[in-house]
């Protein structure tokens, strides 16, 4: 395992190649390969491990009885999911995390910290930083989906995206199945808008390349 990609994530964020080796074996590091589409975790099951992408991508998707989805997220690699039900260890989860395309991803259960250790409460402290950044990420979601109109959505999607990547030119994260999914709208309607705003000079795209059009 490359302690050096470790060290570079927010998790194990000012921890010593040492403290990193301790917490590996602690709480025992546990690394897996996943092919697209295959579910890592599932909604119903509880988990106390954390998954930390060691490469390829996941997303984190709700599905009802009914066979809806919902994408809330999309997570890369050097990124992690499930902190939360880790910590929470008793608590169902809720959502299911798939690959998004062939990933390994570390395992750690984090379960059972404790602050014994000064890289536990290091551990501790940056699982804090991730908890805190996801709540982020979930309220502006829910910015996103808010708008009534499917236009509505895009722009506040892409404008989202634009300022986070301080471009107006970027690569979002999702084909346009998922990105209809995140913004929960039919991928026909979706196509349509995006093809509207395109001919009217809003935007330009190819696949999940966008380019937002300042047309004052």
């Amino acid at each position: 395992m490359e302690i050096d990609f470790l060290q570079n994530t927010i998790l194990f964020k000012n921890l010593t190649e040492g403290e990193i080796k301790t917490a590996l074996s602690e709480l025992h590091g546990t690394q897996k390969k996943f092919r697209k589409h295959q579910k890592i975790l599932r909604s119903g099951k509880t988990t106390e491990s954390v998954g930390v992408v060691l490469s390829g991508s996941v997303t984190i998707e709700s599905c009802d009885m009914w066979g809806n989805r919902t994408i809330l997220s999309h997570v890369g690699a050097g990124d992690f999911f499930a902190e939360t039900y880790a910590l929470l260890k008793d608590e169902p989860l809720l959502v299911d995390v798939v690959a998004n395309e062939p990933s390994e991803i570390l395992f750690l259960s984090v379960g059972n910290l404790t602050y014994g250790d000064p890289w536990q409460a290091k551990l501790t402290r940056n699982l804090l930083m991730i908890s805190s950044r996801k709540n982020l990420m979930l309220s502006g979601r829910s910015f996103h989906t808010s708008p009534k109109t499917v236009r509505g959505r895009i722009q506040a999607y892409l404008n989202s995206v634009s300022l986070q990547k301080g471009s107006r030119t970027f690569d979002i994260p999702f084909d346009r199945q998922q990105m209809a999914d995140y913004l929960n709208l039919d991928r026909t309607a979706l196509s349509k808008e995006l093809g509207r705003m395109k001919k009217e000079g809003l935007i330009d795209f190819w696949k999940n390349h966008f380019k937002i059009i300042n047309k004052n």
